[in-house]
């Protein structure tokens, strides 16, 4: 059976997201990030193609490694300014009735308990359309706005994600049974307190005694997106995350890590097939080659090669102000983000890359792929991607927002559409049942969440 192809908006609450630069070409609004009209405005042209969701980034911290400033993150707007994700949702839900929202929330400063009610808020709110993005952060200057000196070390930083689920998941899935509310107006009854059940948790990093504060959502835990490719994030993917979200050059760099990530969700005993993977993409279409290419050419013109290497620096904790620009680019270890370093690195053993080549490339879309061409071919393109990479779909950034999605939503995805190769209409349900069918709007076992829902919890949470 031929594999549908998913599409995910990849965008964040800021400028330009990662096409650093250009903000400052006239048909590009994405400046225009802090007004609602901009965000309702593109929820109803990825809802007019069809995407199943819009992945919101985040990072809680400015990139000051590049120059040991942010003078150049904020010169470039490299993602500062930038604001909170999860508030934009609401607005974009009310224009929309089928499109997903996965929103990117660092847990590594986010306490449990206050975050579990605001995604319940939300999963109630978007009537089951709301996902996690599932991150523990990679910034310092992040761990410094929070009262720290610098960010744990990184496969602590996952140690400590493991205990987090256990808590959300306690909170989520076993604190309301799911008859708890009555809503009895003849006898006064809103909720009976004895199917209310108090969560008891004291581990290594977290302790609770409490009682979730939101009544149970369409789906209790949001749809769990997870973007670490690391050894370290690769097992906790396999253990927790429904969708994976990955970047990388090449398909010879994407491929083993999807085939790694399902071979030990197979391990922990889960389904691999049912761990979507999409990796990133930028698309730059025209109805003709010549008009894509233009166009291409154009979007050139604008890339900050400062703004590129801005946030490559906060991405690999590497200062690239201190190499030469023809310098060969070399493996650093270091407590940042890995997957970031290795894609430039080590992933693709046949490919050496440059400072100037990684300026070039990151400054439309980041590190991902940029396909240029018309419907044709790059739907030829996508195709051959997903063959060969076996993801399940594409987190697709953009060069002009929301020009590009646009450009998606009027050109590429009526040509795939036609080829068989994507859904025709949207499922019904939640976004965890429009992902993987009917019936499945809250986890199920194998899932470690299932394990902590009421009954199964009762004699640990009373």
């Amino acid at each position: 059976m031929t594999k549908e192809i998913r599409f995910n908006a990849f965008a964040m609450n800021c400028v330009a997201h990662q096409s650093p630069g250009l903000w400052t070409h006239p048909r590009d609004r994405s400046s225009e990030y802090n007004r609602l009209s901009y965000w309702t405005h593109l929820a109803k042209v990825l809802e007019r193609g069809r995407f199943d969701g819009l992945f919101l980034a985040d990072v809680l911290g400015v990139y000051d490694v590049f120059g040991n400033s942010p003078d150049a993150a904020l010169r470039n707007a490299a993602q500062v300014p930038v604001n909170d994700p999860l508030l934009l949702v609401s607005a974009m839900a009310a224009v929309t009735g089928n499109l997903g929202f996965g929103v990117t929330c660092t847990l590594s400063y986010e306490p449990p308990y206050p975050f579990a009610r605001r995604m319940s808020t939300l999963d109630h709110l978007t009537e089951g359309r709301i996902g996690w993005n599932i991150v523990t952060g990679y910034l310092d200057s992040a761990a410094r706005g929070m009262g720290k000196d610098k960010q744990t070390a990184h496969d602590d930083r996952y140690d400590v994600a493991d205990e987090y689920m256990e808590v959300v998941y306690k909170l989520w899935e076993g604190s309301w049974q799911d008859d708890a509310v009555l809503r009895d107006r003849a006898r006064g009854i809103f909720t009976d307190p004895a199917k209310v059940h108090r969560v008891h948790h004291d581990g290594a990093n977290y302790r609770l005694n409490a009682i979730h504060l939101s009544e149970p959502s369409p789906q209790r835990t949001p749809v769990l997106y997870q973007a670490g490719t690391s050894p370290r994030g690769r097992q906790f993917a396999a253990q927790h995350a429904e969708c994976v979200f990955m970047s990388g050059p090449s398909a010879k760099v994407i491929a083993p890590r999807v085939a790694a990530i399902r071979k030990l969700a197979a391990e922990a005993g889960r389904n691999p097939a049912e761990i979507l993977m999409f990796s990133m993409m930028t698309v730059i279409l025209g109805r003709t080659e010549a008009e894509a290419a233009a166009k291409y050419a154009d979007y050139r013109r604008y890339i900050s090669h400062e703004g590129a290497l801005t946030l490559m620096s906060g991405w690999t904790g590497v200062d690239f102000s201190t190499y030469d620009l023809d310098q060969e680019v070399r493996h650093v270890l270091n407590e940042a983000g890995r997957t970031a370093m290795d894609n430039i690195t080590r992933a693709d053993p046949d490919r050496v890359w440059t400072v100037r080549e990684v300026a070039e490339h990151v400054g439309i879309g980041g590190i991902g792929p940029v396909v240029v061409g018309t419907p044709e071919k790059v739907a030829d393109a996508v195709e051959a991607w997903v063959e060969q990479t076996d993801v399940d779909g594409l987190n697709l950034a953009f060069a002009l927002s929301p020009e590009s999605y646009e450009d998606i939503a009027d050109l590429l995805v009526p040509e795939l559409t036609r080829r068989g190769r994507y859904k025709e209409a949207y499922r019904p349900g939640t976004l965890r049942e429009k992902l993987f069918g009917a019936g499945r709007a809250r986890l199920a076992a194998p899932h470690p969440a299932a394990g902590y829902r009421y009954p199964a919890t009762a004699a640990a949470a009373e």
